[in-house]
């Protein structure tokens, strides 16, 4: 099973936290669909641009798993609208892949998640749909031990 030409359904919800702890990281059809839409409008664009494979660090989270990894009790990688991606391949940086998405597609939450002003360590981008899309840009910092959001459209 598939949810995009590049990425099967096994990457999109692999956890090594659920795989651990016994977690069932099964979507529902609701955040399946949801997955196919941000696979569609997101990732298959910008893996074209990239020329290559990019990695996926985390896709679909259940409300357990994402309890246990300690994110958002909002996270959007809940419902199968996020995903966080890693060019380990060598093709693209990081701040070129965020770069590009936030000049070139359509998308609800872009985060350059932590690093430095060369590149982030991750880039998080969400998609709702393409009228409730906020096309919001922010950045990912520690502050006094906490992770905090800036703004930076």
């Amino acid at each position: 099973m598939r949810i995009s030409k590049h990425i099967s359904y096994r990457e999109g919800v692999k956890s090594n936290t659920a795989t651990r702890l016994g977690i069932d990281n099964t979507p529902g059809d609701y955040e399946l669909g949801n997955m196919e839409l941000i696979a569609e409008r997101i990732f298959e664009p910008l893996r074209a641009w990239v020329g290559g494979p990019v990695k996926i660090n985390s896709f679909y989270r259940n409300k357990e798993l994402n309890l246990a990894i300690g994110g958002s009790q909002r996270s959007q990688h809940c419902e199968g609208r996020a995903i966080d991606l890693d060019d380990t391949f060598g093709h693209k940086t990081n701040k070129e892949m965020h770069d590009w998405i936030r000049e070139n597609l359509n998308f609800d939450q872009l985060i350059y998640e932590f690093g430095d002003d060369n590149n982030p360590d991750w880039v998080h981008v969400s998609y709702v749909s393409e009228d409730q899309n906020r096309n919001r840009c922010l950045r990912a910092v520690k502050k006094n031990g906490r992770t905090t959001y800036e703004q930076t459209n």
